[in-house]
C-alpha cells in the first residue's frame, strides 16, 4: 500500500499539470489569435440588404459628387480665394474622406456572407474615422471664430484673418485630430478581446469594441469620457461665444438688407454644426442597451452630415452659385 501510493501522486501530478498547461493555452490564445471582426451591421431581413446597399451607394455618390464639386469651385474660381471658403474646402475634403473610411466597407457588407474585416483594417478604420471627426469639430470651431471676425470687425478681417492664421487653425485642427486618434486606437486596441468576434455595428467604433472585451473597461470609459469632453466642450464654447457676439452685432445694424447679408453668411454654419453636433450628441447620451439608436446616430454624423454639407452651402452661399453657373456657362459655351 506504502509503495503504491507515490505511482497515484506522479499519475494525478501531470496530468493536473497538463490541464492547467492548456487552460493556460486556451486563455493565450483568446487572446492572441484575435486576427479579424465581424462587422454585423444592421438588424435586417436578408432580402432588405439590397435596398440598403442602393441607398449607401445613393449617399456615398452624392457625397463624392458634392465635396469633389465643391473643392473644384473652390479651386478653380479666384473670386473664392478668401478664409472662408479655404476653411470650406478643407471641411469638404475632411467629409470626402471620412465617409469614404466607412461608406465602401458597409456596401461590400450587404453582399458578403462573412462580413469580416481584418484586424489591422480594424485598427485603421477606427484611427482614421477618429482623426477626420474630431478635425472637422475643431475645423468648425475655426469656421464660427472667422465668422465672428468677418461680421464683428469686417475692416481688420483681412488683416486678422491671415493666410498664415489660417494655415494655422488648420493645421492645428488636424493635429489636434491625429492626437485624440492616437490616444482612442491605442487605447482601444491595448484591451483583450476573448468574447465574441462579432461588432454590433456597421463600422469598427470604440463602444462596440469595448462590449467584445474581457478586460475591466471602467477606467477605458472614463478616458473616453473625458476624451470627449475635452474635444467637444472647447469647440461648442468657441462657437457658441462667436455666435454670441455675431448675434450682439448683428441686431446693432439698422439696415435690414445688411441683417439678412449677415445671418446669411452664418445660417450655412449653424446648420452644419447643429447636425453633426447633434448627432453626436445623441449617440453618446443613448445607452449602451439600445445599441440600433447609436447605429443610426452613426449613421447620421458619418455619411448624412457629408452629403447634406456641400449642399447646404451651395444651396444658402450666392458666390458658390455664382461660380457654380459660371462653370456651367463654360461649359455651355465649348459644347
Amino acid at each position: 500500500m506504502l509503495g503504491s501510493k507515490p505511482r497515484v501522486y506522479l499519475y494525478i501530478l501531470p496530468c493536473a499539470f497538463q490541464q492547467v498547461s492548456t487552460m493556460g493555452d486556451r486563455g493565450t490564445s483568446n487572446r492572441s489569435e484575435m486576427t479579424d471582426f465581424i462587422l454585423a451591421g444592421f438588424r435586417v431581413r436578408p432580402e432588405l440588404h439590397i435596398l440598403f446597399f442602393l441607398l449607401f451607394l445613393f449617399v456615398y455618390a452624392v457625397i463624392l459628387i458634392g465635396n469633389v464639386g465643391m473643392m473644384a469651385i473652390i479651386v478653380t474660381d479666384p473670386r473664392l480665394n478668401t478664409p472662408m471658403y479655404f476653411f470650406l474646402g478643407n471641411l469638404s475634403f475632411i467629409d470626402l474622406f471620412y465617409s469614404s473610411v466607412i461608406a465602401p466597407k458597409a456596401m461590400i457588407n450587404f453582399w458578403s456572407e462573412s462580413k469580416s474585416i481584418s484586424f489591422a483594417g480594424c485598427v485603421a478604420q477606427l484611427f482614421l474615422f477618429a482623426l477626420f471627426i474630431v478635425t472637422e469639430g475643431f475645423l468648425l470651431a475655426a469656421m464660427a471664430y472667422d465668422r465672428f471676425v468677418a461680421i464683428c470687425n469686417p475692416l481688420l478681417y483681412s488683416v486678422q484673418m491671415s493666410t498664415r492664421l489660417c494655415t494655422q487653425l488648420v493645421a492645428g485642427s488636424y493635429f489636434c485630430g491625429c492626437i485624440s486618434s492616437v490616444i482612442q486606437t491605442s487605447m482601444t486596441f491595448t484591451l483583450s478581446f476573448c468574447a465574441s468576434r462579432a461588432v454590433d455595428h456597421f463600422y469598427c467604433d470604440t463602444r462596440p469594441l469595448q462590449r467584445l472585451s474581457c478586460s475591466d473597461v471602467f477606467i477605458h470609459r472614463i478616458i473616453s469620457f473625458s476624451l470627449s469632453c475635452i474635444i467637444i466642450l472647447p469647440t461648442i464654447i468657441v462657437i457658441i461665444v462667436s455666435y454670441m457676439y455675431i448675434v450682439s452685432t448683428v441686431l446693432k445694424i439698422r439696415c435690414t438688407e445688411g441683417r439678412k447679408k449677415a445671418f446669411s453668411t452664418c445660417s450655412s454654419h449653424l446648420g452644419v454644426v447643429s447636425v453633426l453636433y447633434g448627432a453626436v450628441l445623441f449617440m453618446y447620451l443613448t445607452p449602451n442597451r439600445f445599441p440600433e439608436l447609436s447605429k443610426v446616430a452613426s449613421l447620421c454624423y458619418s455619411l448624412v452630415t457629408p452629403m447634406l454639407n456641400p449642399l447646404i452651402y451651395s444651396l444658402r452661399n450666392k458666390d458658390v452659385q455664382e461660380a457654380l453657373k459660371k462653370i456651367l456657362e463654360k461649359k455651355n459655351t465649348i459644347l
